[in-house]
């Protein structure tokens, strides 16, 4: 069965760093990511990188944060730097199977509370 096991999450002071890991494992993926989701907010991709090493990021974290991946260990990092108090949120892996350009599935992690004090 396919399974993602995060770690990494913690409560840091503004301008602090975390390193958050996701190992994914039961299958091959075609891309994997993190996204957040803050308390009354919805669900946004923060980072993706595909297995072509196409990365994405959300505008929000464009030079504090950077997506990387481990193939030998089926594992994806996000390492977060100059954290803010609008980082605050839980960060759920995702990782993606593509059957089509318009037909994928998404796994996910349970997610992992980042909290950033100021």
């Amino acid at each position: 069965q396919v399974q993602l096991v995060e770690s990494g999450g913690g409560l840091v002071q503004a301008g602090g760093s975390l390193r958050l890991s996701c190992v994914a494992s039961g299958r091959t993926f075609n891309a994997m990511g993190w996204y957040r989701q803050a308390p009354g907010k919805q669900r946004e991709l923060v980072a993706r990188i595909s297995s072509g090493g196409t990365t994405n990021y959300a505008d929000s974290v464009k030079g504090r944060f950077t997506i990387s991946g481990d193939n030998t260990k089926n594992t994806v990092y996000l390492q977060m730097n100059s954290l803010r108090a609008e980082d605050t949120a839980v960060y759920y892996c995702n990782a993606e199977v593509w059957y089509s350009i318009s037909n994928r599935r998404d796994y996910w992690g349970q997610g992992t509370q980042v909290t950033v004090s100021s």
